[in-house]
């Protein structure tokens, strides 16, 4: 059998021209680097939806959280000669913004028939206390972001640690783990917060509570559904290998795999955890009056829907453009957190 092997001599190889530029950048990589919350956030750049969602996020957060540097009326200031005014912008003439309304099959103009100065005027109009809606309604914004802060937070403090603390653990340690979740998710939401209103007076803090007992469970159950599929992969046994402490690889290795599923359900949770605010002051045990939300201004525009409907239109709008904005983004989000789906 003949012997096909070939022998390399020195003359077969051309030593690189140092002065040759243009073969030493054909051996450079053009592209530059990207950390992965960099190559993320490019990904996240090309979602215009998602860029969008974000963008009217930030807008409704400055907006409420930085009211008080508006020249606005407390939210909670009447004006008792101005009830029930319609919105008014100046400079515009449209039917629903120049303060005029139907009355009787006729519109008239409730700003002249309220003999209201003409350089007073109101952007989303008053209710029946002649409190200005606009700054009712960012202030009802504030408390629902504020309540999207707080479930954001107890979802990732306590559900995503408590998750891969118990799939990682595993075995006894994990069965007491799940059998305290499964008790808490059999207590009703409601009956939580009703609990905490015998023990607490009614505000923003019993919901904050109730939120943060029965908020993460479902993030948790998850997490450790995930990691304890995970930690049979591959690259979890190669870190084992090198010597990576069970803290290291669960934050540096098991997390980015985990992204995706805690921004999906993180993004699900801050909308329920709106959606049960407004659903509390909506039957009566939410934020109490004087204060606003976006449920107790739902609520008490829907009683005058059927003569001023822009009472109830206006916080239900803002309302769905954030529960909307929120699963918009977490889609966003998931595709490019989620190192499985790179490309």
């Amino acid at each position: 059998m003949a012997d096909n092997s070939k022998q390399f001599s020195a003359d077969d190889f051309d030593l690189l021209n140092q002065n040759d530029r243009s073969k030493l950048d054909d051996e450079k990589i053009a592209a530059p680097s990207l950390t992965f919350l960099q190559d993320s956030w490019r990904r996240l750049r090309k979602n215009k939806a998602a860029m969008i969602a974000l963008v009217l996020l930030v807008i409704l957060f400055v907006l409420s959280f930085g009211s008080g540097l508006l020249p606005l009326s407390p939210y909670n200031y009447q004006y008792s000669n101005y009830t029930n005014l319609p919105p008014k912008i100046p400079g515009i003439d449209i039917n629903g913004f120049n303060g005029t309304i139907m009355q009787g099959g006729v519109r008239v103009n409730a700003y002249v028939q309220n003999h209201v100065p003409s350089n007073v005027y109101f952007l989303l109009g008053t209710d029946g206390l002649g409190r200005d809606l606009f700054a009712r309604i960012l202030y009802g914004t504030r408390i629902s972001l504020t309540i999207a802060v707080v479930a954001s937070f107890f979802d990732l403090a306590f559900g995503v640690v408590y998750g891969i603390i118990s799939g990682w653990i595993g075995g006894r340690t994990d069965t007491i783990m799940q059998r305290i979740i499964e008790i808490l998710l059999s207590i009703p939401n409601l009956v939580v917060m009703i609990l905490f209103l015998v023990v607490l007076k009614p505000g923003l803090l019993p919901i904050i509570l109730a939120i943060a007992l029965t908020s993460w469970i479902n993030m948790a159950r998850l997490v450790r559904a995930e990691t304890l599929e995970l930690k049979e992969q591959e690259f979890v046994l190669a870190a084992r290998t090198l010597g990576e402490s069970s803290f290291k690889i669960a934050f540096k290795h098991l997390l980015p795999n985990l992204s995706s599923i805690i921004i999906i359900n993180l993004m699900f949770t801050i909308p329920g955890a709106i959606f049960f605010e407004a659903f509390l002051a909506w039957i009566g045990i939410g934020v109490p009056s004087p204060a606003a939300s976006l449920g107790t201004l739902i609520s008490d525009g829907q009683k005058n829907f059927q003569f001023l409907p822009y009472q109830m239109w206006y916080p239900a709008l803002v309302l769905v453009i954030i529960m909307l904005a929120f699963n918009i983004l977490g889609d966003g989000l998931r595709d490019a957190f989620d190192p499985r789906s790179r490309r």
